[in-house]
């Protein structure tokens, strides 16, 4: 069955540059966030590990983990590592899944479920449906799906603003508007009665209509 928000993300024990990790367990009781490639020596691919490696101390001050996923070994994850610090100036600095017999691909509904083979057989074109984004919460349920085509790299910094708000918004009875970034002003959620959002907000709220009442960020 395709995942959906809200499922939860399926849990898989699976061999990474830092050794074997039951995913579940990986976590623990923070964030995390699951990106796939199709395929290692890939050019595109090359530039997004890299300044993912450069963005993880931000992803570290929300309590959110980065793992990455490729259906190559996990020697050949290593071996790359050396391009990508040579190209892009990090190498990475999280955990990249050797997904050789495309389990945790299959899992994720990322490539076909009647894909076959191993990894050496296989080429990027093969596997174009493994570019994908998966953040999962502390409670283990699929927060953000993101599936980007072959020649487009991922706009990670966008993912880090998805995160906020939803760590925001998992705190306050709030929503983030369009484009909205830390420090904005957010939207009361509609389902907030006047009485309670006039408790919860005491400073009160802009209202160009009743049901869009604008305030600042909570703290």
């Amino acid at each position: 069955m395709p995942l959906r928000i809200g499922d939860e993300a399926p849990d898989f024990t699976a061999q990474t540059t830092e050794g074997t990790i039951k995913f579940h367990e990986w976590i623990g009781n923070g964030w995390a966030i699951l990106f796939s490639h199709p395929k290692d020596f890939t050019p595109v691919c090359t530039t997004e590990l890299g300044y993912m490696a450069g963005l993880k101390p931000e992803f570290d001050k929300r309590n959110c983990k980065i793992i990455g996923l490729s259906v190559d070994p996990v020697s050949d994850h290593e071996k790359w590592a050396k391009d990508i610090q040579e190209t892009q100036g990090h190498a990475p600095n999280y955990p990249l899944i050797g997904d050789s017999d495309l389990k945790v691909a299959k899992l994720y509904d990322m490539i076909h479920p009647n894909a076959s083979g191993d990894a050496k057989g296989r080429t990027a074109q093969d596997n174009a449906t493994v570019r994908a984004v998966f953040v999962v919460g502390p409670d283990k349920k699929i927060k953000l799906m993101l599936t980007y085509p072959m020649s487009t790299g991922r706009n990670f910094d966008e993912v880090l603003r998805v995160l906020d708000s939803m760590q925001l918004t998992a705190k306050h009875k709030v929503a983030t508007p369009v484009n909205w970034k830390q420090g904005q002003d957010v939207i009361i959620l509609a389902s907030v009665p006047e009485e309670e959002a006039k408790q919860k907000f005491p400073g009160g709220w802009k209202a160009p209509k009743p049901y869009l009442r604008i305030v600042p960020q909570p703290e």
